[in-house]
């Protein structure tokens, strides 16, 4: 560790349950149904400020049900800053080695085969996993290089861990992108899933547009939550209207909807049964709403195996300050180390 930084931890480790290491951060269990897990966030997205989000609900996982937490980051290795901008090094990855879960949310990430090891190994031991949004495209690794075939486009394994792992790789914008947002609705055979718990129609909100998937998506996939594409870019906005085309056809983007959140109990490559939990829904400003903060927090104790812990009222406050930036390619805060999100953990 580069020795301003563990200036920066030595004073953090006195006053906060956050510590700042090489590049991540770690955030200490406090009491709850979580007592004894970890949980790993990898985030590295240009766009939709996964490293504003998932530290978010890193930190009420461990303060309001007592998960041990750490998050991982794109980090430029001359400045020690986050930059999802760079997709070639994403720094303790080694956590995943004692995690009981991972949440990973990266686009077109080209790791190295040393990093890229402790994913693939994770994956492959059939712990389970959480998906978000451009993660089905988490991964874009050359065609000469070990994990390829995890890309997104690849001719080893088809669609690679977007399709394989998640049940869809990228595809298109079914909404339109930065002017249609997205709410979520439930599917009534799911009603009852214990994700589904404390949630209704509408909760669910991401400012984001609906990806288009494959329908039917494969086998052992079970929607939970269909998009429901807005007007704009409120919550409170009504559905869009059909489009009238120039042949005459009508258009209706929400006829039928996409599934925007799905389960899957999939056999990993060890024949354990593996849950995973996938959702194109995640910009960091979608989490300003209960319903998707208790969405993904449920999905944490479902795939951990802690159904019968989930509670319809469970605590999901934000937890210290969360000012979320808007979804962008470009507009990630400069020149923000790791040990800055400490400062905003009070």
């Amino acid at each position: 560790m580069k020795p301003w930084l563990l200036f920066v931890a030595l004073l953090v480790v006195g006053t906060s349950n956050l510590i700042a290491d090489d590049g991540w951060i770690s955030i200490a269990a406090e009491t709850g149904p979580g007592a004894g897990k970890h949980i790993v966030f990898i985030t590295g997205d240009e766009e939709y400020r996964s490293e504003e989000g998932m530290p978010q609900i890193a930190k009420i996982l461990a303060k309001h049900h007592g998960f041990r937490c750490t998050v991982l980051f794109s980090i430029d290795q001359e400045t020690g800053c986050i930059d999802p901008q760079v997709n070639d090094n994403i720094p303790g990855l080694e956590a995943l080695d004692d995690a009981d879960l991972m949440v990973l949310f990266t686009r077109f990430r080209n790791l190295p085969d040393e990093q890229m090891k402790h994913i693939v190994d994770f994956v492959e031991s059939g712990k389970p996993v959480i998906g978000l949004r451009t993660s089905t495209h988490a991964f874009d690794i050359p065609g000469d290089r070990t994990y390829h075939r995890w890309s997104w486009r690849n001719g080893q394994w088809d669609g690679g861990f977007g399709r394989q792992v998640m049940g869809e790789t990228w595809v298109a914008h079914h909404g339109g992108h930065g002017w249609q947002s997205s709410s979520g609705i439930i599917v009534p055979a799911a009603s009852k899933h214990p994700i589904l718990k404390g949630i209704k129609d509408g909760d669910v909100w991401d400012p984001s547009d609906v990806y288009t998937v494959n329908l039917p998506l494969p086998d052992g996939c079970e929607p939970l939550l269909m998009g429901r594409v807005l007007s704009g870019m409120s919550p409170d906005d009504g559905p869009c209207e059909a489009e009238k085309r120039d042949d005459g056809t009508v258009f209706d983007k929400n006829n039928p909807m996409m599934p925007v959140a799905w389960i899957n109990v999939r056999k990993s490559k060890n024949g354990k049964k593996q849950r995973i939990f996938s959702s194109t829904f995640g910009a960091s400003r979608s989490f300003t709403r209960e319903g998707t903060r208790r969405l993904l927090v449920n999905a944490c104790y479902w795939c951990i195996g802690l159904d019968n812990q989930i509670d319809a009222k469970s605590k999901v406050d934000i937890v210290g300050e969360f000012k979320p930036t808007k979804f962008g390619f470009g507009k990630h805060t400069p020149d923000l180390q790791p040990s800055d999100l400490m400062k905003k953990a009070q």
